[in-house]
């Protein structure tokens, strides 16, 4: 019998800024296995030759959520994919928070606007300012922070969303991410390393889609809150058995208490090169997950 077939899948544009991308493909192969990329959208490719399809750099989906949550769906009926489609539907909205803060989770307080529902700038005024941004988004696209007294230049970006069909984000602005967002990545529902990054939104009032995405990121030892809240998220993700890979993306609120701003369960930079070990454990992942059922 041949080496297991793995596609490491992509975008186009992901491939071409995907810094891990290769260290995965050559950790694969150097594990026995045959693994190359491919991109999700590419002209009929034969999912069914694959054993395993790992999602890693598809940057686009946000932007064509119904063709990517559809190609998911599809993949996973004759290969096996992970994250499962039923979980990458879950976290492609940002509505998940609502349901893990029901589930008792420590969640920066975000209020949720419909298209069609009512706000004024009262809505987004806050003590230290709001952070307004589209329930579907990835990489920080079309989302920035307000200082506090700027809630009418806050309600004209929320309206801008909803005048595009898109439901929108508003979230107090936690003045403790100064010193810093923390990203803890999780390998087969174990901790395996973990980054902290400097804050993304330094300047008020500005949408930048051209954000450096991580910026300064460094190797960070999470503290044991910050780990019993990553690990309290995972529990109460609605899907059976251990994620092949997770990160947990992490903030201080004013009581210097870890919550939770992000689950990244589809596409999320996981910090490969900045620890190699990492590397090996997500290698060992994708292993093991070959032998799951479909």
């Amino acid at each position: 019998m041949g080496a297991a077939r793995v596609a490491v899948v992509t975008s186009k544009g992901g491939a071409e800024v995907d810094a891990d991308l290769p260290l995965i493909l050559a950790a694969l192969n150097a594990a026995g296995l045959s693994a190359q990329a491919v991109a999700w959208d590419a002209d009929r490719p034969q999912w069914d030759g694959y054993d395993l399809a790992v999602i890693r750099s598809t940057w686009d989906y946000a932007d064509r959520l119904a063709e990517f949550l559809a190609w998911a769906e599809a993949t996973e009926r004759v290969t096996r994919l992970w994250n499962p489609a039923p979980l990458v539907r879950w976290n492609s909205d940002k509505r998940y928070l609502l349901e893990l803060a029901g589930r008792g989770i420590p969640v920066v307080p975000t209020r949720f606007v419909e298209p069609g529902g009512s706000c004024d700038a009262q809505d987004f005024d806050g003590p230290h300012g709001v952070v307004v941004k589209p329930a579907v988004s990835s990489g920080a696209r079309d989302t920035a922070r307000y200082e506090p007294g700027r809630g009418a230049d806050a309600e004209r970006h929320a309206r801008m969303l909803l005048d595009q069909g898109r439901t929108t984000m508003v979230q107090p602005y936690l003045p403790l991410v100064a010193e810093g967002e923390r990203a803890l990545v999780f390998f087969g529902g174990v901790f395996s390393h973990a980054i902290r990054k400097q804050p993304l939104l330094t300047e008020a009032g500005l949408i930048d889609n051209f954000r450096v995405p991580h910026p300064c990121a460094a190797p960070y030892e999470p503290t044991e809150a910050e780990l019993r809240t990553a690990r309290a998220a995972l529990a109460a993700v609605p899907a059976p058995g251990d994620l092949l890979f997770a990160r947990v993306d992490l903030a201080l609120d004013e009581d210097r208490e870890p919550v939770l701003m992000e689950l990244e369960l589809i596409e999320p930079n996981l910090f490969l090169r900045i620890n190699p070990q990492g590397l090996e454990r997500f290698a060992e992942a994708v292993a093991a997950a070959l032998t799951s059922p479909r």
